[in-house]
């Protein structure tokens, strides 16, 4: 048994149920922040067209990137679904928040989005190692062909 079978089993042995109730609040979230990164895509496309930045056509495709990723992946954390496949396309896009995003000079006020990123950055990290414990949509696989 090689270490992802491993971390896999002990991710389905030791996974409260309370988590699933995190799990899928987790998936809403993400799907909030998604539809509302959508609609804030106007100021991306001031980047662009402001020539400002030489590399804008990069926020550009890192921005359709975040809403697919956290539209879709969220879906899939709050079914239950692919959930650490979820959680590793959500990972990046947390990383940049924690670290490129919130560290400005209003990162010490009481209701900072650090915090918050920090947060679902931590439980991406826990989905991704528990996996989706036992309220999810269970996928079942094939077993009629033969190998």
């Amino acid at each position: 048994m090689n270490y992802l079978q491993r971390l896999e089993y002990w991710g389905e042995r030791h996974h409260p149920r309370w988590m699933d109730i995190v799990r899928i609040a987790l998936g809403i979230f993400l799907v909030y922040k998604g539809v509302d990164f959508l609609n804030n895509m106007s100021y991306l496309v001031n980047l662009m067209t402001s020539n400002k930045y030489p590399t804008s056509f990069w926020f550009i495709l890192a921005g359709h990137y975040t809403v697919f990723a956290h539209i879709a992946g969220g879906i899939c954390l709050a079914l239950g679904v692919f959930t650490r496949m979820a959680c590793l396309i959500q990972i990046p896009i947390l990383l940049g928040a924690v670290f490129f995003v919130s560290t400005n000079e209003e990162m010490l006020r009481p209701y900072s989005e650090l915090l918050l990123s920090i947060i679902v950055l931590l439980l991406l990290i826990y989905f991704l190692i528990a996996g989706n414990g036992p309220w999810s949509i269970k996928i079942k696989e094939d077993k009629s062909k033969p190998e």
